[in-house]
C-alpha cells in the first residue's frame, strides 16, 4: 500500500487515507442564512464517495457579519446544527471524517455593514471598505463566538474544527504586522488573539479531538513576514492546543517585495516541512499537489503528514480513486462503482 492511501491516526481522528479536501469556499447559500443546503450536501457526499479520507468544509463563519459575503456558511446558532448533521452523516456512510473549518473575515468581509479588523486598514481590493478598529470587548465577543461555533461543531458530529488562521482573515490580520499596528497588549503580541481563539475552541472540544490551524507561513506583501517568523507563531498556537497545522500561504494583500508565490507543483511543501519542523507536530501540504506520485514522494519523504488536495477535487470528485489506480494499490470503490475499476 502507497503511504498516501495508508490509514492516518491522531487522537480520535481516525482516517482511511492521507488525503484531505481542502477547504474552498462555494458561496451557495441561496437565503442568507449561513445554513448548508442541499448544494453543499451533493458537493460534500460526493467527494466522501469519491474515497477522500478527511473532508475539511469551506470557511464557516462564527458571526454573520464575519462571512466573506452572505452567500457563505454560517454557524452562529443552534439553529444551523441540524444542517450541518446532514453533511457530516452522509460523509460518515461513505467512511469519510468531516470537518469544519472556523473563520471570521475581519477586514475581508465584503458584506459587512462596518467590517472589523484588528487596526483600520482597508484591504486592498475594489470592494473592500476601511474596517472599524476592533475594541477589547469586540475581541472578546468574536473569541466566544468562535468558542460557541465549535460547540455548534461538535453537536453536528464533526470529528475536527480547523481554524482559519491563513489568506488574511482575522487571526492572520491580528498575526501580521502588516495589517496589526495595535498598541495595545494585541499589538504588543501578535500572536495572542489567535491564541486566545485556540484556548477557547479547544476548550469546547472532546479531549481526544485533534484541533487543526491553517497558517499562512508566508507573506507576499513588502516587508511581509517569513517562514521563521510563521514558526515562532506556530510554537505559541501548538502550546496554545493546536494538534496539526494545515501550511498555506499568502492572502494578506498585493505581491510585492517579499517574492511571489510559486507556481511549481508542490511549492508550499518547504513551508509544510518548516513547520513540521519547528513544532514536532503533524502538517499538512497543499498547493499543486494532486500528482499521486509528488504527494507519495512526501509523505515517504516525512516532508509531510497529510495532503490536501483544493481544486483538483473541483474538477474530479473521485481523485482519490483515481489516485488508488495510478499508486497500484486496491480500490475502496462504492459497491455500486465498482465496476467501473
Amino acid at each position: 500500500m502507497s503511504t498516501l492511501l495508508s490509514p492516518f491516526q491522531f487522537g480520535s481522528l481516525t482516517l482511511k487515507n492521507r488525503i484531505v479536501m481542502s477547504p474552498m469556499c462555494q458561496y451557495s447559500v441561496t437565503a442568507k442564512d449561513g445554513k448548508p443546503n442541499d448544494w453543499h450536501a451533493l458537493h460534500y457526499g460526493s467527494r466522501a464517495a469519491g474515497g477522500v479520507g478527511l473532508i475539511i468544509m469551506e470557511m464557516t463563519g462564527v458571526k454573520p457579519d464575519g462571512r466573506i459575503s452572505d452567500y457563505d456558511l454560517g454557524i452562529w446558532s443552534d439553529e444551523h446544527i441540524e444542517a450541518f448533521a446532514r453533511i457530516a452523516d452522509t460523509a460518515h456512510q461513505f467512511g469519510a471524517k468531516i470537518g469544519v473549518q472556523l473563520g471570521h473575515a475581519g477586514r475581508k468581509a465584503q458584506d459587512a455593514p462596518v467590517p472589523v479588523a484588528p487596526s483600520p486598514i482597508a484591504f486592498d481590493g475594489e470592494g473592500y471598505r476601511e474596517p472599524q478598529a476592533m475594541t477589547e470587548d469586540d475581541i472578546k465577543r468574536v473569541i466566544e463566538a468562535y468558542a460557541k461555533g465549535a460547540q455548534r461543531a461538535v453537536k453536528a458530529g464533526m470529528d475536527t474544527v480547523e481554524l482559519h488562521g491563513a489568506h488574511g482573515y482575522l487571526i492572520h490580520q491580528f498575526q501580521s504586522a502588516y495589517t496589526n499596528q495595535r498598541k495595545d497588549i494585541y499589538g504588543e503580541d501578535r500572536a495572542r488573539f489567535g491564541v486566545e481563539v485556540i484556548q477557547a475552541v479547544k476548550a469546547e472540544l472532546p479531549a481526544s479531538m485533534p484541533l487543526i490551524f491553517r497558517i499562512s507561513a508566508q507573506e507576499y506583501v513588502t516587508d511581509g513576514y517569513d517562514l521563521a517568523y510563521a514558526q515562532t507563531l506556530c510554537q505559541a498556537y501548538a502550546k496554545g492546543g493546536v494538534d496539526l497545522f494545515d501550511v498555506s500561504s499568502g492572502g494578506e494583500g498585493p505581491i510585492g517585495s517579499a517574492g511571489r508565490p510559486g507556481i511549481q507543483p508542490g511549492y508550499q511543501i518547504p513551508l509544510a516541512h518548516g513547520i513540521k519542523m519547528a513544532t514536532q507536530k503533524p502538517v499538512m501540504a497543499v498547493g499543486k499537489m494532486e500528482d499521486p506520485y509528488l504527494a507519495e514522494s512526501t509523505l515517504g519523504n516525512g516532508y509531510a503528514d497529510l495532503i490536501a488536495i483544493g481544486r483538483e477535487l473541483l474538477r474530479d470528485p473521485y481523485y482519490a480513486l483515481h489516485a488508488a489506480q495510478k499508486l497500484g494499490d486496491a480500490i475502496d470503490a462504492p459497491k455500486q462503482y465498482a465496476r467501473a475499476f
